[in-house]
């Protein structure tokens, strides 16, 4: 078997260090760890890795954006997602983009080094945790006296109270989910209407109430 060349993208130098001698105690893998996405770009010129293994939260240019780029230039890399945080919010873009799956920072050597031979067969690569929420398409919503309303959310919807939850503004959620300002505003309307709320602070509470925010981490 010729060698599996990995290109690690992670801004923290102790993370990747770590991972490239975890994954390199299999001889048929090697890893090139750069610390940001530019240094990714650069050496993606100079070289071809068949895997990338690239985390979502970095500076300047983040992994979902990188992400975005690398597939438009070439849509049969194998890129993987690589990363501590909550994907959820970013699923569906990220599965738009191309990607070859997500590995928590938390699998041990032989997941991470599965997923990297799953994704060399092109496979994808999708931990149970995230696959029992990749459909969760409309939640009914259900009033305090137990009755259960016409109207329900959808998942954009979902996606946008996850982010007024953690506090983002209008803007700063239209660019995280990117959507227009004007989009985010218009959902968050008819989802007070929804939610028979008048207030951000309103709609969390009734959100957690019925279980619409996700507090886990992926």
């Amino acid at each position: 078997m010729s060698e599996i060349r990995i290109l690690l993208v992670d801004d923290h130098p102790s993370v990747g260090e770590g991972t490239k001698t975890m994954i390199e105690q299999d001889s048929n893998m090697s890893v090139h760890v750069v610390l940001s996405a530019m240094e990714a770009i650069e050496a993606l010129k100079q070289e071809s890795f068949d895997i990338i293994l690239c985390d979502l939260n970095m500076p300047t240019i983040t992994g979902l954006e990188l992400t975005k780029r690398l597939m438009q230039e070439d849509p049969d890399r194998r890129v993987i997602i690589y990363t501590g945080h909550d994907i959820i919010s970013h699923f569906n873009l990220l599965i738009q983009y191309g990607v070859s799956g997500f590995i928590s920072k938390t699998v041990s050597r032989e997941q991470l080094l599965t997923s990297i031979y799953c994704a060399m067969r092109g496979e994808a690569v999708i931990p149970v945790s995230l696959l029992k929420q990749l459909r969760r398409g409309e939640v009914k919503v259900t009033r305090s006296d137990g009755t259960v309303e016409e109207a329900s959310i959808n998942e954009r919807e979902q996606d946008i109270l996850q982010e007024v939850a953690e506090g983002l503004s209008n803007k700063e959620i239209a660019v995280k989910l990117h959507m227009s300002q004007r989009t985010v505003e218009y959902n968050l309307t008819r989802i007070f209407d929804k939610l028979s709320v008048r207030s951000r602070s309103e709609a969390i509470v009734e959100s957690k109430r019925l279980g619409l925010i996700r507090s886990e981490t992926f």
